[in-house]
């Protein structure tokens, strides 16, 4: 498969290495959409602090804020106009470290975002640097990058953001709020080194880092060849993806700052790049660069036109071969020099899980959540969990208006493209047909995974006694339904992780793909060298589906998992069933204990005659009955 390492005959068994963020379960929060504490209608801070207890419960180790800094709110706090200040709509700094201190009295870990590829244009680096051009006088005019105005043949300057001031213009790659920093700068790196140790020395344990490929810019920076001849601008990411030096400067980043803390954990942010080697440079250990990083090439699997589409909200039908493919390019890339997965479906930039890949109809949406929980517990990675995936959030209705979504991104795409068809049709804006871009809000645009968290069955979900920033989805389902329940989605995620945590061949164990070429079955084994071996086996789809012989049993193995209710009829419900039903999902485990006090591998499966897999786990995770027998 291409970008996969040459085989390897190994003369003895690997021995993984372990870190306690490599099992880890990292939650993903986005502040304003978490939970509102003081009922202004926005998430902050005291509300998180609020919900500690509720993370807990459900597994969580470490708990990732994205920005709470001060910001103007352009990209939704991506946009930093002070990064060692609160934004007043969160709280204030003393609410932060309040927050801190009550993470790490509950065991667990608090990480922060890191965005330094840009600030805000309100940033007062920025402003001190568009005052004056003269670099003598401006000390700072050469911590953003500027150029010169160029016009073409009608007297049209270029894609950068023209200054009047200066007569110049600066590089933006995002929204004209986001100006570039110039990371050839050292006095950039080091107001950036200085910022991390701030955090790092209030006792932050780590950071996720934003576009941290894209630092680096091409020298002289190029124009971009023509690549979609209907976008007044070209793609460039050729230019400032991977560039030159941003190895050189990431090196920097660990050699003064990160080496010199201890127990911290980073993930860096690298979309656009779908190549194991050219990622790999960021993570192998040998490197001293980061943990690991995030690629987009499963996320980007409904993509249409690929990493060249014009938006990424333009959706095409994906196929679960493509899934299998990718999943097993990752899982199998470079294991014995070091490299690191992070496990993800959902985040911040993209729509709920369970509408995307699974099927969010009443009938499969609980089933279909549990079997994505299944396929994301069961990879080698670091494992993130996004706000609200845990109880089965789903898209917001198609019934709702553009008036409803609020991203940037979206409004932007949207706009732009009604232009360009006015332009080409000579039609008025009522006349021209944008059915095909609703469709993509509806699917794919960010907003969805941007809804409030739907708390319990009050006004606005329980999420604000105000009025909401963004509205609230308005479905029945929310937290205290399913908290207490031990068939909804919310219990299962709480016991996979559990399960994932007390079974090391799910986080460190080789990845070996079963039945690659079946077109609704992804199926995979899990073996750790001398101890366990699991089976995974999924049906992504909703008709019963018959197993090949090659999966059919598992001689020895237990039940560790199913999204199904399954009666302990004697051994044979253990086994590996010869049909899986519409969006079944099961894990096996066969081998040596795993030596957890909770796991219960030589007992449970005797236990609990007549009652559901998920209320014997229950059981054998929660109230401890571990090798007990019961009546």
């Amino acid at each position: 498969m291409a970008g996969s390492p040459p085989s390897r005959n190994r003369t003895k068994p690997f021995t993984p290495t372990r870190q306690w963020w490599k099992s880890a379960t990292v939650y993903q929060i986005y502040p304003i959409s978490f939970f509102d504490s003081n009922g202004d209608g926005v998430g902050d801070l005291n509300g998180i602090t609020a919900k500690l207890d509720y993370l807990k419960a459900l597994g969580v180790d470490v708990i990732w804020l994205s920005p709470i800094y001060k910001s103007p709110l352009a990209d939704m706090g991506y946009d930093i106009s002070d990064y060692v200040s609160i934004d007043e709509r969160y709280g204030t700094l003393e609410d932060w470290e309040r927050l801190l201190e009550e993470t790490h009295a509950r065991g667990m870990k608090l990480i922060m975002d890191l965005v330094v590829n840009h600030t805000s244009d309100e940033h007062e680096w920025f402003v001190e640097s568009k005052s004056n051009k003269d670099t003598k006088a401006n000390p700072k005019r050469d911590w953003y990058i500027w150029r010169p105005p160029r016009y073409d043949e009608q007297g049209n300057r270029p894609a950068w953001e023209y200054d009047e001031g200066t007569d110049e213009y600066y590089l933006h790659l995002f929204v004209t709020k986001q100006p570039d920093l110039n990371w050839e700068n050292p006095e950039v790196r080091e107001a950036v080194w200085k910022l991390m140790r701030f955090w790092l020395d209030k006792g932050c344990d780590g950071f996720r880092m934003d576009v941290i490929n894209h630092i680096s810019k091409v020298e002289g920076l190029p124009d971009a060849p023509i690549i979609i001849p209907t976008l007044p601008y070209q793609p460039g990411n050729d230019f400032y993806i991977n560039g030159p030096k941003v190895h050189d400067y990431i090196k920097e980043m660990n050699e003064k700052v990160l080496s010199r803390y201890k127990n911290i954990m980073t993930v860096g942010e690298a979309p656009i790049t779908h190549i194991p080697a050219t990622l790999a440079e960021y993570v192998l250990p040998q490197n001293k660069e980061l943990d690991m990083v995030f690629q987009f090439e499963l996320i980007d699997i409904d993509a249409q036109g690929g990493m060249e589409a014009e938006s990424p909200i333009l959706w095409k039908p994906w196929r679960l071969q493509d899934m299998k493919d990718i999943v097993t390019k990752w899982q199998s890339y470079s294991r014995e020099d070091g490299f690191w997965n992070s496990i993800f479906i959902e985040n911040h930039d993209n729509s709920r899980s369970v509408s995307r890949f699974g099927d969010d109809s009443s009938k499969w949406r609980a089933l279909s959540a549990k079997l994505l929980c299944i396929s994301q517990i069961t990879q080698s990675g670091t494992l993130y969990v996004y706000q609200g995936q845990e109880i089965g959030m789903k898209n917001a209705p198609k019934s709702w208006s553009l008036e409803e979504y609020k991203d940037v991104a979206t409004i932007n795409f949207w706009n732009q493209t009604l232009e360009k068809r006015k332009k080409t049709t000579g039609k008025s804006e009522e006349e021209i047909d944008m059915s095909d871009i609703m469709e993509g809000c509806q699917r794919k645009a960010r907003d969805h995974g941007r809804l409030p968290i739907q708390w319990d069955s009050s006004p606005h979900a329980g999420f604000t006694t105000g009025t909401p920033w963004m509205r609230v989805n308005e479905d029945d389902w929310n937290v205290d339904s399913q908290i207490n329940d031990p068939d909804s989605v919310y219990s299962f995620w709480q016991r996979a992780l559990d399960v994932r945590k007390q079974n090391d061949s799910l986080i460190y164990g080789d990845f070996k793909p079963v039945l690659l070429d079946h077109p609704t079955i992804f199926a995979y084994t899990r073996t750790l060298e001398g101890g366990t071996s699991a089976l995974v086996v999924m049906n992504f789809s909703t008709q019963s589906v018959s197993i090949n012989e090659e999966v059919k049993r598992m001689k020895g193995a237990k039940l560790l998992l199913s999204n199904y209710p399954v009666k302990a009829t004697g051994d044979q419900a253990w086994e590996v069933p010869t049909v899986l039903r519409g969006y079944e999902g099961r894990v096996y485990l066969r081998g040596e204990c795993c030596g957890a006090d909770a796991c219960g591998c030589k007992g449970i499966q005797k236990s609990f005659r007549d009652s559901r897999i998920d209320t014997l786990i229950v059981f054998a995770f929660r109230l401890k009955f571990a090798r007990k027998t019961v009546p």
